[in-house]
């Protein structure tokens, strides 16, 4: 077994040294180190579209010529027939939730104090869903299949970023019955 010896910093990273434990030292059941990641994301073309739409309070979604699937966000082609979707479809920015999570351990740097709810959000036109926050309701009346819609940050901060939109809120109309919403292929 290894335990971390010493560290060097370099401006750009943390090289750890590691050496052989003692038998005197107990084996710990977790490890802990820092990594610090940079890393710079480049769109592609579908995902550019999309983000320049996003950051006008618009989403679109991309449909495949073939199948008829909306995908949001855009993938550029489709992974049920392999096919460009060029195909543009603007969407309302409501839907319903396919699937959810309650999250009680707090994640270091993140704002958002637990208990909160991640979900997989369906949007109303499209057949795919995306993860994206659930607020404004209490953790216990979240269910699948519940109505919801976006709430944007205020316009002048508005990015190239679904961090537009702060999360997803319940609304009042009736819930959808998620099996309606398995694809049928046109």
């Amino acid at each position: 077994d290894l335990v971390e010896h010493s560290r060097q910093k370099n401006h750009r990273y943390t090289i750890f040294y590691f050496r052989n434990m003692s038998k005197e030292e107990k084996p710990k059941d977790y490890s802990e180190s820092p990594i610090n990641l940079e890393y710079f994301y480049t769109a592609g073309s579908a995902t550019t579209r999309f983000l320049n739409q996003v950051k006008e309070g618009k989403l679109v979604g991309q449909a495949c010529p073939k199948c008829k699937a909306v995908y949001v966000p855009p993938r550029g082609s489709c992974p049920r027939c392999g096919v460009a979707t060029n195909i543009e479809v603007p969407l309302t920015d409501k839907g319903c939730i396919e699937s959810f999570t309650v999250v009680h351990i707090p994640i270091p740097g993140n704002p958002i104090v637990p208990p909160y709810v991640c979900a997989m959000i369906r949007l109303d036109g499209s057949n795919i869903s995306f993860l994206h926050l659930i607020q404004g309701v209490d953790i216990q009346e979240i269910r699948i299949g519940m109505r919801i819609q976006a709430v944007w940050k205020p316009k002048e901060e508005w990015t190239h970023s679904l961090e537009n939109i702060k999360w997803f809120a319940p609304i009042d109309e009736p819930d959808i019955d998620v099996a309606t919403l398995r694809f049928k292929e046109s």
